[in-house]
């Protein structure tokens, strides 16, 4: 046998399905651009940790306007956003973005694929978790599931999954940290920090907290970040999280 045939492969090929931010453009005006984001984006200048995000240019689709991708894309990556492909605009758009380095993307995602997508995105969460063991308890629910126990502070970099069952939190989840759970989020302190629930796609779960002051939170895939500011009537107080249709509700906890 040759060494050619003998030799293992240095690489090899696999379809994978990634649910990513879109990225949507209502002008091609890099000025307004700029000036948006800079002020959307003052405020959590951590909230993007070179994320990938599909442009999406169907708000210009039928118009005449050409973005300056030259300027546009490194101002993105300025921000810590990869933008990786376009979709949604018009034939010349969409032939400055892909000579511009950007793939095309589809612009619907059926169902299934997108439930593929979340969970392909719950495997890599799972893959990547690091917990301290000493601070996780699992406390066995009516349900059967496990609720996991975190008893000490999450600091930033630090990321806690609940597979399949709740999660509680007893102290500070602080600006950088993540926790995730397939069901509930339950934080008994200050929550800082980005809150996933219903990981795999339960849209009945909620987040709450004594202190709702989030960097981010997500419900069964649906987001809301800082760039959305929480009312008076619930930053820094305790508050619930939960999705009406496709829409992120925050309300007060009622006594």
């Amino acid at each position: 046998m040759s060494p050619v045939t003998s030799a293992k492969a240095a690489f090899d090929l696999k379809s994978t399905a990634w649910t990513l931010t879109a990225l949507r453009l209502q002008t091609a005006d890099l000025g307004a651009l700029v000036a948006a984001m800079d002020a959307r984006f003052a405020d959590s200048p951590g909230l993007f940790d070179n994320d990938p995000v599909v442009m999406d240019l169907s708000p210009l689709r039928d118009t005449d306007e050409v973005v300056n991708w030259a300027k546009l894309l490194p101002y993105l990556r300025h921000h810590q956003l990869v933008p990786i492909a376009a979709q949604g605009g018009s034939a010349q758009q969409m032939a400055a973005a892909q000579a511009a380095g950007l793939a095309e993307a589809s612009d619907v995602a059926p169902r299934a694929e997108a439930a593929a997508a979340v969970r392909e995105v719950v495997k890599e969460v799972v893959r990547e978790v690091e917990v301290v063991r000493e601070v996780v308890h699992e406390v066995p629910a009516a349900s059967g599931a496990p609720t996991m126990v975190i008893d000490k502070p999450l600091r930033s970099g630090q990321r806690v999954y609940a597979r399949g069952g709740d999660l509680v939190v007893l102290a500070v989840v602080s600006f950088g940290a993540e926790v995730i759970a397939d069901g509930n989020i339950h934080v008994y302190a200050p929550l800082r920090g980005r809150a996933i629930a219903g990981a795999r796609g339960d849209i009945t779960a909620r987040i709450f907290s004594t202190c709702m002051e989030p960097q981010l939170v997500s419900i069964a895939g649906v987001y809301r970040t800082t760039e959305t500011a929480l009312p008076a009537s619930v930053l820094g107080l305790p508050a619930q999280v939960w999705l009406d249709g496709e829409k992120i509700l925050v309300e007060p906890l009622k006594a």
